[in-house]
């Protein structure tokens, strides 16, 4: 082999290794495109995630005041309901006591 063809042996090498060298760079920074496309979007879903959390705490947090507040106004009706039966209760006590006895209670 001469001179001449080892040269250009050696060039057609060169050129072969530059193409796959670029072809590896390329596919490289496609590869590196496409990962930080979907880091955007996993980063993108988990901030919905949190800003759901946070949304789903306060509708508990409201929920669980409105509870709160029924179960205040619920024990006050049954205070009341109690205070006006016990009171009926008296007065028909009192009745009953005083047809049976004739006598007027106060």
């Amino acid at each position: 082999m001469s001179a001449e063809e080892m040269t250009s042996s050696v060039e057609t090498i060169e050129a072969e290794a530059e193409k796959v060298l670029e072809e590896a760079r390329s596919k490289a920074n496609e590869i590196l495109l496409k990962a930080n496309e979907e880091a955007s979007v996993i980063l993108s879903s988990k901030l919905q995630v949190d800003k759901i959390k946070g949304e789903c705490q306060q509708i508990t947090d409201k929920a669980r005041e409105e509870a709160d507040k029924k179960v205040g106004d619920s024990r006050e009706k049954a205070s009341e309901i109690k205070a006006k039966v016990g009171s009926k209760v008296d007065k028909i006590t009192r009745r009953i006591v005083s047809n049976v006895t004739g006598a007027e209670l106060e």
